[in-house]
């Protein structure tokens, strides 16, 4: 299992924006599909508890579980890589998360899945993402800043947005996102 500390910056995007950074960094052609499946127990305890579970699935053959937990501020990863039997059998019949968490004691089944269409390319000491989400009938575009220092990362990424005159605007998770819509959807 690999864990690490993640610090990331989120904006969303404005259509118009998503397009502008694409075309001015040369990205059109290196967008790829990644989609996020999410699951939870029926209540949604791991979202009351800032935890958010997914399958995350590139192409037919690459599936990655990962366990993310905000603690004080700080958001902590695991990951595990699985195989396609294993991950769609654990989206049709759901899993107890203690298999392969053992610090998570939790029955959970699949909630939603966003189409996540990304193009990533270093910048500063970090690596942007570009996304464009797709889920329930939405599109929605978000700018994504991955580093390992929390101070330079906040004053590159904030550079950037100004550079590109960006506003920086309160950005829910992809997982609260999907999940809010396939609720709604289910009433």
């Amino acid at each position: 299992m690999n864990k690490n500390h993640e610090l990331e910056f989120k904006t969303i995007i404005s259509k118009d924006h998503y397009h502008h950074l694409l075309d001015n960094y040369v990205l059109n052609d290196n967008i790829f599909l990644q989609t996020n499946h999410y699951f939870d127990t029926n209540d949604l305890f791991l979202s009351s508890q800032s935890i958010v579970l997914r399958i995350r699935q590139k192409g037919d053959r690459f599936y990655k579980l990962t366990i993310k937990s905000q603690q004080e501020g700080n958001a902590f990863e695991s990951h595990l890589l699985l195989n396609a039997l294993q991950a769609n059998k654990m989206l049709q019949e759901g899993f107890s998360v203690e298999d392969f968490f053992p610090d998570i004691k939790a029955n959970v089944h699949f909630i939603a899945s966003i189409d996540n269409f990304r193009a990533s390319m270093p910048y500063q000491q970090g690596i942007m993402f570009i996304d464009r989400c797709e889920y329930c009938g939405t599109v929605d575009y978000e700018l994504e800043y991955e580093v390992t220092d929390y101070v330079m990362g906040t004053n590159q990424f904030d550079m950037f947005l100004k550079e590109h005159h960006i506003p920086k605007l309160a950005t829910r998770r992809k997982s609260d996102r999907a999940f809010s819509c396939s609720i709604k959807n289910k009433k």
